[in-house]
């Protein structure tokens, strides 16, 4: 089985710094240091410590102003991806080999569709049965393998949750997909304490049907593959 998502040429580096949400500073090897593109819109907590071991990939764009993007970073608890929108590429693969049993039997996988107004999902799994499907990416592994997700207030995430049970009203089943950027991540929860409203509105949604599930993702300097379904947990309404 090869990988859902390949890195070509990464080079290693140490984080000086990330700042301004989109640039990192990094040590290449020789000392010189660059400016990267860093993918990631959240606080990337724990995967942004400087003198962390970090992978950047390298542009195949010649005309675009940053020649690196930071794509993985190594912290105590394991090896992160920092690059969220590559979730979507490794779960539309994980789905299509039918990794997440629950969500197996489909015909038809689309991407980022549209399901009324101006909002897209991320994927709409047409069978006997349409699934709507939002993905979200997690890095921040907290005490003992524990995944939170967001790591900062999102209410862009809090309305994707509330879209997906509108859903669930036209007889059609809606899923919230966690992937793990994460190695040292086992089970996934809410972060309760650092966006409360998001934790209630999933924990309500999951309440009236919505189903949440977890991916497991080996994150290595080669790629990325989803494999395995992960525990979701903290969905009772409590921290």
């Amino acid at each position: 089985m090869g990988m859902h998502w390949d890195f070509h040429g990464l080079q290693q580096g140490v984080l000086e710094s990330r700042y301004k949400r989109f640039l990192a500073d990094v040590r290449l090897p020789t000392g010189e240091i660059v400016v990267a593109h860093c993918p990631n819109t959240g606080a990337m907590t724990g995967c942004q410590k400087p003198g962390s071991r970090v992978w950047m990939s390298p542009s195949r764009n010649p005309k675009r102003k940053l020649a690196w993007t930071l794509e993985l970073v190594e912290t105590a608890e394991g090896m992160a991806c920092v690059h969220s929108a590559l979730a979507n590429r490794v779960v539309a693969a994980a789905l299509q080999e039918k990794i997440l049993a629950p969500l197996a039997n489909f015909s038809a996988l689309r991407s980022e569709v549209a399901c009324g107004g101006n909002t897209r999902l991320d994927f709409k799994l047409e069978g006997e049965t349409v699934i709507w499907v939002e993905v979200k990416a997690v890095s921040w592994c907290s005490a003992e393998g524990l995944g939170l997700f967001p790591d900062a207030v999102s209410l862009r995430a809090k309305k994707h949750v509330e879209e997906l049970v509108g859903l669930l009203a036209t007889g059609a089943r809606a899923a919230l997909i966690f992937c793990v950027f994460h190695s040292g991540v086992t089970r996934v929860s809410p972060a309760w304490d650092v966006d409360a409203a998001y934790a209630l509105a999933l924990a309500k949604a999951a309440d009236q049907g919505l189903e949440v599930y977890a991916l497991g993702v080996d994150i290595s300097r080669d790629g990325l593959r989803a494999t395995r379904a992960l525990t979701v947990q903290g969905l009772a309404g409590v921290g």
